[in-house]
């Protein structure tokens, strides 16, 4: 059996071990291929998952998923790495999953960005965005403040300064607490709060905060409405300009029977979802009332909330982001995706009604004791540090103290990393079930007279989606209809008919009315025929196949007469 955990984070060696691992151990169901390399040179590993045995994973419907885009999301790895374990060890014990593997595939991706990753996890970790590479010039700051451990206790937390210009105060009412001083206060001791870090060229007044030299951001770097760097930090040079960006998209351009997507990122707790730059209602009506179904599916597993990027996840109000994985999966290539921000430290804390990103603008200070309530009790104090004093080479004594962020809030502390993440896989599995699927229905050949010879083929589509999945992707040409084709024994003539027909897309059972009023109508358009008449020597067969790159193929041989 693999090696492997849920109750820690696993660097690129021990990542690369455990994906390997699984399609030793699994080799009917597992296969690693590497799509492409990343800046500095490491394999970007794709896991196919099926049972190969019941038809190539080419042959299927398939979902992806991945994570960890983001160099310290390293969570989004974890929950990649949690569906795999649990698809592996449940096939052939859990039904949901025996028949997924059966009749479908999924193509995971663990860790986009393994060399950010490699930062955010070395035992001196450097936090950046995402890619290593510098951008967008190649020259390092030389000034201000650098955000860095500087008394080497394993933690960057927050330096409080005192300042008379501050513009915080302890709390009467919780001294271990920072509050903002109100706009007309004066008299008092203040604080200026800062990073943990040391100051470049410091002059002794200005403390500037240092922009990193590694300034892309790569999930700004896909083609959907990609922007220049001037309306758009960290998106890059040109659209998939960077290898980790471009090999996950060559990889999922050239599997149209993608049907899906999750990409999973920290933190906030939420399920999101397209458009991150306008509002629902530039949406096909029956597109955006499907992915609210989809949405509703994942609360109900997960607890996480669903929602709109553009509606209720901005960081600005006056401003959107473009170039994400999502709105180009959406956009481009017609097929519902969402974006999983894992983990809510104000949900652990019992805190439920707050807005997401405007929490962090503005909250009630009882927020902030319930939230060092929940560290003291629940995180045993390792959440939040109580201030001490430090000599600080360059500012003289300050006190560190404050959140250890990257401990209680960019990922799930690690004993509570398995229960966070579990759920998570339920929903990519119940998500890859809908997706449509062409089935035979009926193949028959009909004797007519001597050496002639009817042959039928229907096929239906038994999943939930239509077979084009989404109202963009045909209004975008990106989904091919059903293609019939019939292939001849030695001897046989075509008589009627053509040898290769596309007939259409095939409607499945997500667009259907929910009450069974006298008007509804259920008509067969999951449903297709098509004939053929054959001359063949008799004891001679046939070949019929339907293949739908997002539903699949599937095939007949029929016997023509006794042999």
């Amino acid at each position: 059996m693999p090696q492997i955990a849920f109750d820690r984070y696993y660097r690129y060696e021990d990542l690369t071990r455990i994906v390997h691992a699984f399609a030793e151990e699994y080799p009917q169901l597992v296969r690693v291929e590497s799509a492409g390399k990343s800046y500095e040179g490491r394999d970007i590993w794709v896991v196919t998952v099926t049972r190969f045995d019941t038809g190539a994973d080419t042959e299927k419907p398939a979902f992806w998923a991945d994570g960890n885009i983001h160099a310290t999301e390293v969570s989004a790895s974890s929950a990649v790495l949690y569906l795999l374990n649990k698809l592996c060890t449940q096939y052939g014990h859990d039904v949901e999953v025996t028949r997924l593997l059966d009749s479908r595939a999924l193509y995971l991706c663990p860790r986009v960005n393994p060399d950010g990753a490699e930062w955010a996890l070395a035992d001196k970790p450097k936090l950046i965005r995402s890619s290593t590479r510098p951008y967008p010039v190649n020259e390092d700051p030389v000034e201000g403040l650098r955000q860095e451990d500087v008394d080497g206790d394993g933690r960057m937390l927050t330096m409080r300064i005192p300042d008379p210009n501050g513009a915080w105060k302890v709390s009467p009412e919780e001294p271990r607490l920072m509050v903002r001083r109100d706009p007309t206060e004066t008299g008092g001791q203040y604080y200026r709060l800062l990073p943990e870090g040391l100051i470049d060229n410091y002059d002794g007044v200005l403390i500037p905060l240092q922009r990193r030299k590694e300034g892309l951001d790569l999930n700004r770097n896909f083609p959907a409405n990609w922007r220049q760097e001037k309306e758009q930090r960290g998106a890059g040079p040109f659209p998939t300009s960077e290898p980790e960006v471009r090999a996950i998209a060559q990889f999922i351009a050239s599997h149209p029977n993608i049907t899906g997507a999750v990409t999973f990122h920290t933190y906030g707790g939420v399920l999101l979802r397209p458009f991150s730059d306008k509002p629902d209602e530039k949406f096909p009506a029956e597109d955006l009332w499907t992915y609210q179904k989809i949405g509703a599916k994942g609360t109900e597993l997960t607890g996480y909330p669903n929602i709109s990027v553009y509606h209720d996840f901005r960081y600005h109000p006056n401003e959107v982001i473009t170039g994400v994985f999502d709105d180009w999966m959406y956009e481009h290539l017609g097929v519902f995706a969402w974006t999983v921000e894992i983990w809510s430290p104000q949900k652990q804390a019992g805190i439920t009604e707050y807005k997401y990103i405007d929490w962090y603008r503005e909250h009630p200070f009882e927020h902030d004791l319930k939230m060092l309530k929940w560290s003291d009790e629940v995180l045993g104090g390792r959440g939040y540090v109580d201030w001490y004093r430090f000599q600080h080479p360059q500012l003289g004594e300050v006190e560190l103290g404050g959140w250890d962020a990257l401990y209680a809030f960019r990922n799930p502390p690690p004993p509570f990393l398995e229960k966070e993440i579990a759920p998570l896989a339920d929903w990519v599995i119940w998500q890859g079930l809908i997706s449509p699927r062409l089935e035979i229905y009926e193949a028959s050949a009909t004797a007519l007279g001597e050496d002639a010879y009817r042959v039928r083929l229907v096929v239906h589509n038994t999943g939930w989606l239509p077979t084009y999945v989404t109202k963009t992707a045909l209004e975008n040409k990106v989904a091919r209809g059903v293609v019939c084709e019939i292939e001849l024994s030695e001897g046989a003539t075509l008589q009627t008919g053509k040898p290769r027909e596309e007939l259409g897309q095939l409607e499945g059972r997500a667009y259907k009315s929910s009450a069974p009023t006298g008007w509804v109508a259920d008509p067969t358009d999951d449903r297709l025929k098509v004939e053929w008449a054959v001359r063949a020597p008799r004891g001679s067969q046939v070949t019929v196949i339907a293949r739908h790159d997002r539903a699949g193929t599937v095939r007949a041989t029929l016997p023509l007469g006794d042999a």
